[in-house]
């Protein structure tokens, strides 16, 4: 077997002594081994991002396929009559699917907003304040983590049947608002942020508000658009509580929406496929737009490049 050789260089007479230095260093293997595990895990990788792609693939493929084609066997990538938006024009003119887009991105704008905000402050409140019940009000936070959302869904309906907001708008958003997992992960980037800063500020006259908009927030901008994009997408996905909340077809969301219609109209595969793909293109446009601002958020907690 081939062993790894070096070479030291002798310091001059009189002068300071060089550094060792190394020569030769590769293996009998040509380097092979060190590169192996590298491979093996962009295999990896390589298979299960066409695991996870290819069933995104197919739907459009489907949904660019009339109905017979669609239902058609043996399945086929490519329809013999080739690909055709007719689902698509079906969806969009048989059903007010526009409007169940507006009310999803309005119902959802809202709930990330106030939610962010709600739960920024929360997060910096735990992580600066000192109150008696503090950590008690803190772990009954992290247990709510715990709690399903279905457990709830009869006492916040009782709720909103005795305010009349079922049927409303605001029935959407109010039992959406509370993200105890949010605060948690805002709490912990808090605690990481140097209270020097926020000392500096104080002796400059800052008081708590200002403090929490003008430095805590802006030093938070990653972690933050990472918790908006979470809370985005939980709210433009959510079917269970629109459903139950709203019967009205014009207050309906996304998924509720695309449930009626396919109630109604039987199992239609291609047009199924593309109401669920119109659905799909605002998360993957939001996603497109913000995915440097989340991987930094998620990859390193909002700290890189601060």
């Amino acid at each position: 077997m081939a062993t790894t050789t070096s070479t030291l260089t002798a310091p001059a007479s009189g002068g300071r002594a060089d550094p060792p230095v190394r020569t030769g260093g590769r293996t009998g293997d040509g380097g092979v081994r060190p590169r192996l595990p590298r491979a093996v895990g962009f295999a990896a990788l390589a298979v299960l991002a066409v695991l996870w792609v290819l069933p995104l693939v197919w739907a459009v493929v489907t949904a660019l396929k009339s109905e017979a084609q669609a239902a058609a066997l043996p399945l086929r990538w490519i329809p013999e009559g080739g690909f055709t938006l007719e689902s698509f024009r079906t969806v969009l003119t048989s059903s007010n699917l526009p409007l169940w887009m507006l009310n999803s991105a309005l119902t959802s704008v809202v709930i990330t907003a106030v939610t962010v905000i709600i739960s920024a402050m929360a997060a910096y409140g735990f992580s600066r304040t000192s109150f008696r019940g503090r950590k008690v009000l803190f772990a009954l936070t992290i247990a709510a983590i715990m709690v399903p959302p279905q457990i709830l869904i009869v006492p916040l309906f009782r709720e909103m049947l005795a305010l009349r907001l079922v049927d409303t708008y605001w029935g959407i958003i109010l039992p959406q608002l509370v993200a105890p997992v949010m605060v948690f992960v805002l709490k912990n980037f808090f605690d990481a942020i140097p209270v020097e800063l926020e000392e500096a500020a104080r002796v400059d006259g800052a008081g708590p508000f200002r403090i929490f908009w003008q430095i805590v927030m802006p030093l938070s901008r990653s972690v933050l658009a990472a918790v908006s994009i979470f809370v985005f997408i939980g709210a433009w996905n959510n079917f269970l509580w629109p459903f139950i909340v709203v019967n009205d077809p014009e207050l309906m969301t996304m998924p509720v929406g695309l449930a009626t219609v396919r109630n109604a109209f039987g199992v239609t595969f291609a047009a199924d496929m593309a109401g669920a793909t119109i659905a799909a293109l605002p998360l993957l446009i939001v996603f497109m737009l913000f995915q440097r601002q989340i991987i930094k958020g998620v990859a390193t907690t909002g700290l890189g490049g601060q």
